[in-house]
C-alpha cells in the first residue's frame, strides 16, 4: 500500500460569490496581434506577463488570464470597470502549479465588502478555448 499523499486543499467556507467565464483562444490571438503590448499592459500585471511569455503558446495562457479575471468580476458583480478593474487581480502559481489569485488594494476592498476571506479559482485552456471558473468563499 503506498503512502497517503501530502495534500494540502485551499480552506473550506461558506461560498460567497462564484462566476465562470469561457473565451475563444483565436480572439485573444487576434487581439494580441494587432494590439500587442498595448493589450498586454492594460489587462496583464508584470507577474502574469512575465509566466505567459515564458510559455510556448503565450497566447492560450494570456486566454485563461482574460477569463479568470472576468469570473472574479462577476463574483463580485461588479464586472470589469471601475470597481475592479483588469489588474486589480493577478494570477500566479503554488507549489503545485495550482493557480492562485493575488488582489489589489481596491481587490481586497471589494472582498472585504462582500465578506469574503479568499478567492479560489481553476483554469483550463485547448488549443480553441480557455475558460475559469472563481468563488469567493469566507472562512
Amino acid at each position: 500500500m503506498s503512502a497517503p499523499l501530502n495534500l494540502q486543499l485551499p480552506p473550506g467556507g461558506v461560498l460567497v460569490g462564484l462566476g465562470a467565464d469561457l473565451i475563444e483562444v483565436a480572439r485573444i490571438k487576434g487581439v494580441l496581434e494587432r494590439h500587442g503590448e498595448r493589450f498586454l499592459d492594460r489587462i496583464l500585471t508584470d507577474e502574469e506577463k512575465k509566466y505567459c511569455s515564458s510559455m510556448g503558446a503565450p497566447h492560450k495562457h494570456i486566454a485563461a488570464r482574460f477569463a479568470a479575471k472576468e469570473a472574479i468580476s462577476k463574483c463580485f458583480t461588479t464586472g470589469i470597470g471601475a470597481e475592479f478593474g483588469w489588474k486589480s487581480a493577478s494570477v500566479y502559481h503554488g507549489t503545485r502549479h495550482e493557480p492562485l489569485v493575488r488582489l489589489d488594494a481596491q481587490g481586497q476592498a471589494l472582498l472585504a465588502h462582500v465578506g469574503a476571506t479568499h478567492v479560489l479559482l481553476t483554469l483550463s485552456h485547448t488549443e480553441t478555448h480557455a475558460m475559469a471558473v472563481a468563488a469567493l468563499v469566507r472562512g
